[in-house]
């Protein structure tokens, strides 16, 4: 599953795949416990594939800071909780993305990248390269 079908939903935890679009908005099945929900057009969606992390030079997708954590821990999850301490967790995404912003990106965001990519884990999506559309896209720009 790609993740331009995986959801963040404001105020509720984990992450969602999206099942369906209705007129009202969405419905979505938690990939933590499977439990359906709606949601309407209000509440603050961002889907994974449209997230990107600040750096000095510019913004990484999401997908490539998920993948260079799948090479560091050589596919496993990840070796530290989203939990730990802020120091630890700056410490840890710093091996990942040397040159990640500090001033834009905050220890609250490396917690949900480490929780988000440690879910995808265990649910098995685990293939963060780039999505048919930007393949599609890319090859037609050549």
């Amino acid at each position: 599953m790609a993740l331009d079908k995986i959801l963040s939903i404001g105020g509720k935890p984990g992450l969602y795949k999206l099942l369906t679009q209705t007129r009202a908005g969405f419905v979505g099945e938690s990939l933590i416990d499977g439990k359906r929900i709606t949601v309407g057009l209000r509440n603050n969606v961002s889907v994974l594939s449209e997230i990107a992390i600040y750096t000095l030079e510019e913004e990484v997708p999401l997908r490539e800071v998920f993948q260079k954590i799948k090479e560091k821990e050589k596919g496993a999850k990840t070796s530290i909780g989203h939990k730990e301490e802020k120091i630890k967790l700056e410490e840890y995404f710093f091996e990942i993305l040397p040159d990640y912003d500090e001033d834009r990106v905050y220890a609250s965001d490396i917690k949900k990248i480490v929780q988000w990519y440690n879910i995808l884990h265990e649910q098995g999506i685990t293939d963060f390269s780039e999505s048919d559309d930007e393949d599609v896209a890319k090859s037609e720009e050549e």
